[in-house]
């Protein structure tokens, strides 16, 4: 009977390996800087990419290889990433807007997006390229002049997995 213990104790020892799995995804929406924007200065307290102030909207290409598989979303400069030091409290107002599709089935995007805060997003339901352009008007506090130098906003387009 004691010799048979230890042969017990050697049949129950297993053993366990961990074999691991890697995967590599790459996405299937690609984003691109297509026009940087500038800010014209159309008065001395205001600061605005609208071509009629002389400023240039920033434009981005979003392009997707799988449909319905991504969103776009936009959101137009809520604040600077540079400036002078400012002698009051600017508001920053924007909006994004599509303007231009690689294909007609994309001609609902802009009826069927959504707004929240200063984001714009938008349902990728289609394979193919949009281009979204984005407005940003910026005024200073109490109508007060921007002082002089460089000012930088960014415009954030991301692409969402649904």
């Amino acid at each position: 009977m004691y010799r048979l213990l230890p042969i017990l104790l050697v049949a129950t020892t297993t053993y366990a390996y961990e074999v691991p799995i890697t995967g590599v995804v790459q996405s299937r929406c690609q984003i691109e800087m297509d026009t940087a924007g500038v800010y014209g200065n159309p008065n001395s307290y205001t600061l605005s990419t609208a071509v009629s102030d002389g400023g240039v909207q920033p434009v981005v290409r979003v392009d997707v290889s799988q449909a319905d598989a991504y969103y776009a979303r936009i959101s137009h400069p809520n604040s600077f990433s540079s400036s002078p030091s400012l002698n009051d409290t600017p508001t920053f107002t924007g909006s994004t807007e599509v303007s231009s599709i690689g294909d007609a089935g994309m001609s609902g995007y802009e009826a069927a997006k959504t707004t929240f805060n200063n984001t714009t997003q938008y349902d990728l339901t289609v394979a193919g390229s949009t281009w979204f352009k984005t407005t940003s008007t910026i005024t200073n506090g109490g109508q007060k002049a921007f002082p002089g130098g460089t000012y930088r906003t960014v415009v954030v387009a991301e692409r969402i997995a649904k």
